[in-house]
């Protein structure tokens, strides 16, 4: 029997903000976290990407904070990129109009005169970036002592050591007593204290396991030489790949900015419509690209992990891992941002032979082998690495001697040897 959200103790006002946004039937993350939330409980929460995660907080935080008092705000959401906290402001404006709440957000890269007006009219809920935020309590442009509800979106991002100094601030400057809900694809092992050192007995909702991909990816793993990766990409764009048709939307990852930079410069030299998005280019410059990727202006957007998380673009045809990124976890963001809505999508991670170990820890991560696939008609340098079929995706147990194993014998006889 199919559940429905009125059943899950929303009331009629958010009820109203669900039917605005389009939403009939609760996906399974929002089935059971919102009754959770709605009991005043901490939570952690983690499902794949494209599962309904912001409306599985936001919904029962505006529902939680509707009678509260005072300026505000009273609900906090804090989340680790620009994009992704002008997509949850988007959703929560939308909710807010059905109950009469005010929505407001900050972030970097934009004036802080509106921002400061925004506040000053005060809101029910805040949704913002770490920096920005910060920023504007130093000034004394904005209290937390009002907060009831925290909600840390990117869960294992914000307790990372990037930015956990910034969200241990903002934490300090919250009431003693709050509720405090977590929400991410993936939440590793390696926060897990943190996690306990922050919440008061949790709820757990899992959707998916750590390191977990969605079933409507597929995922096709690229050995080729570094010298080789803006080639085999056009000619990927020009046959569609394993797909077979020429794909209308690729969103393609780098590791750095002047990766980006110079990847997109080459397949706009040979005539491909594309765009970039990094954190050095200027936030309406950001917001363009974003929009003409989603209108399909532009058939390519190449990024660096700043479109890893949560932004939520229909249609996304394939990702393309140019580089493979150095955190497993991250993998996993990257090739969520296609395959959604039940949608078959294609994950292609170009490996060349100095990033066989980032690889591993990514197979070992997601407890599976990423198929190798190559390219019909590509001429391939015999320089490449290509896998053998059945290595391991547990990694070995390390003995006191088994550093020294193979060294001064090159690839083949060095630490992956026996797997590639």
């Amino acid at each position: 029997m199919t559940t429905t959200f009125a059943e899950l103790g929303l009331n009629e006002q958010i009820l109203a903000g669900v039917d605005a946004l389009g939403f009939t039937t609760p996906t399974p993350v929002q089935e059971q976290a919102i009754p959770v939330v709605l009991t005043g409980r901490d939570i952690v929460a983690s499902a794949q990407t494209g599962t309904g995660k912001t409306a599985a907080f936001a919904l029962p935080a505006l529902q939680l904070v509707a009678d509260a008092e005072g300026k505000g705000p009273h609900a906090l959401v804090v989340t680790p990129t620009r994009e992704l906290a002008a997509q949850i402001e988007k959703v929560v404006s939308v909710v807010c109009e059905k109950t009469g709440q005010r929505a407001a957000i900050v972030m970097g890269g934009t004036k802080f005169d509106r921002q400061i007006k925004q506040l000053d009219r005060g809101c029910d809920l805040l949704v913002a970036t770490p920096g920005r935020l910060i920023d504007l309590m130093e000034h004394n442009h904005v209290s937390l002592a009002q907060v009831k509800v925290l909600v840390l979106d990117e869960a294992d991002r914000m307790l990372d050591m990037g930015f956990w100094p910034s969200v241990r601030r903002i934490m300090h400057a919250l009431p003693a007593e709050h509720q405090t809900l977590l929400f991410s694809a993936t939440i590793p092992p390696s926060i897990k204290s943190t996690i306990d050192a922050l919440l008061t007995d949790p709820a757990t909702v899992e959707i998916a396991r750590a390191g977990e991909t969605a079933d409507t990816v597929e995922e096709h793993l690229c050995p080729v030489t570094q010298g080789q990766k803006t080639e085999l990409l056009r000619a990927l764009l020009d046959t569609g790949g394993a797909a077979g048709e020429k794909p209308e939307r690729v969103l393609v990852f780098c590791r750095t900015k002047h990766r980006v930079d110079d990847v997109s410069k080459t397949l706009k030299n040979a005539g491909v419509k594309v765009d970039v998005m990094h954190a050095d280019r200027p936030q309406k410059a950001r917001e363009r690209a974003l929009e003409k990727f989603r209108e399909g202006n532009c058939q390519v957007l190449v990024a660096t992990d700043v479109m890893s998380r949560g932004i939520d673009v229909s249609g996304i045809d394939a990702v393309v891992n140019f580089d493979v990124p150095m955190d497993p976890e991250d993998y996993v963001h990257r090739i969520g941002r296609t395959g959604r809505a039940g949608a078959t999508g294609h994950a292609y991670t170009f490996v060349a032979p100095d990033e066989i170990s980032p690889l591993r820890e990514i197979e070992y991560f997601t407890k599976k082998l990423v198929p190798v696939w190559d390219l019909p008609g590509f001429s391939y340098d015999a320089g490449r690495i290509v896998p053998q079929e059945g290595r391991p995706t547990k990694r070995a147990a390390r003995t006191m001697f088994a550093g020294s194993r193979g060294r001064g014998r090159g690839i083949a006889g060095g630490r992956y040897g026996r797997h590639y």
